[in-house]
């Protein structure tokens, strides 16, 4: 395809707004334009970015009053574009598959969604190929991305046997001021596995032995995970540690005065230039244990960005801009300026 694929956004909140920016980043896409079905500040924000407007027929007038110019409705929006990246709320997107199937039009959903509203669950180092010119693919939620990439590392040195796994989750993003818990850690759902582990399996295969918790925490900042792999063979533990180094979106907190919150690690990206938002997962190298076949680590996910990049490349592959994932990761990956920032 010569010219730049045209990409439409519905949903412009937490992910919808950042894949947005990310699109219009890349150097073989083109952000058409995104959609609300509010004149909310997050409209104006897309405004002053520079992104047109489409919203729900009917309700053009109610933007226009609120000083918003409209390009059109969601129809002639998916009329213009070649993928549709659905970012409406979790379970929303479902509503929208047949419009966009009859559109003709590729769609990426994300992870709020049932499985089977895509045809591959989406992960760029697991299943890239899978994803070659499907109609439609679901990038897997913020924690299961996470568990991937880690998981993805640990493979490369040696063969998976059994994961387990805590997921400390955030509970409420930023702007999410309604959500809670505000007192408290919330096991959720008590009985395990918690759905990430489904999730992981609906990306690497049921031949994976997985079971996670899921604990809710009172912050927004991020989630932090705590993951145990049992291995076919002894490794090193410089083996995982280079291996955990060397694979892409994933980095390593070894230096001595590495942040040890997720608080400071959010400082830290702010200070060098990042705005808060981490595309990387970020291991603490003193977290990793290593004992015959048993492997133990730590580490953070930030839940507002870390799906980003996978939205970016899952665009490529069901266009098929390039058929290479690698070419894919290091294309979106320049552009987003992610690896290499952390001292």
């Amino acid at each position: 395809m010569s010219r730049k694929v045209r990409v439409g956004v519905n949903g412009y909140g937490t992910i919808g707004k950042r894949v947005a920016w990310a699109v219009s980043l890349q150097p073989d896409m083109e952000v058409v334009g995104v959609v609300k079905t509010k004149p909310t500040w997050e409209a104006l924000s897309a405004v002053a970015k520079g992104f047109k407007i489409y919203v729900p027929e009917g309700k053009e007038k109610m933007f226009e009053d609120a000083g918003i110019k409209v390009a059109g409705t969601i129809d002639d929006l998916i009329a213009s574009v070649d993928v549709v990246v659905d970012a409406t709320p979790a379970g929303v997107g479902a509503s929208y598959a047949s419009l966009y199937r009859r559109a003709g039009v590729k769609a990426i959903f994300q992870g709020g969604e049932a499985r089977d509203v895509a045809e591959v669950s989406f992960n760029a180092l697991h299943t890239y190929r899978e994803a070659l010119g499907r109609d439609a693919v679901r990038v897997v939620s913020c924690n299961t991305t996470g568990m991937l990439r880690v998981i993805y590392a640990v493979s490369r040195v040696a063969r998976i046997r059994s994961v387990r796994g805590v997921i400390v989750r955030r509970g409420a993003d930023l702007k999410e001021v309604k959500k809670g818990p505000i007192e408290g850690l919330l096991l959720k759902p008590v009985k395990p596995p918690s759905h990430h582990a489904l999730d992981v399996k609906a990306v690497v295969g049921d031949w994976l032995d997985i079971i996670t918790y899921a604990v809710v925490a009172p912050t927004t900042l991020a989630h932090l995970h705590i993951l145990n792999f049992r291995l076919d063979g002894g490794v090193r533990r410089d083996e995982i540690i280079e291996s955990l180094r060397s694979t892409p979106r994933v980095i390593l907190l070894d230096s001595a005065y590495a942040p040890t919150s997720t608080a400071e690690v959010r400082e830290l990206a702010r200070d060098l230039g990042r705005c808060g938002d981490i595309y990387e997962v970020v291991v603490w190298g003193d977290s990793v244990w290593v004992e015959g076949e048993e492997v133990s680590l730590a580490y953070m996910v930030h839940q507002e960005a870390i799906v980003v990049p996978e939205n970016v490349d899952a665009i490529r592959a069901v266009t098929r801009l390039t058929d290479d994932p690698v070419e894919s990761i290091r294309l979106t990956d320049k552009a987003l300026g992610i690896g290499g920032w952390m001292p």
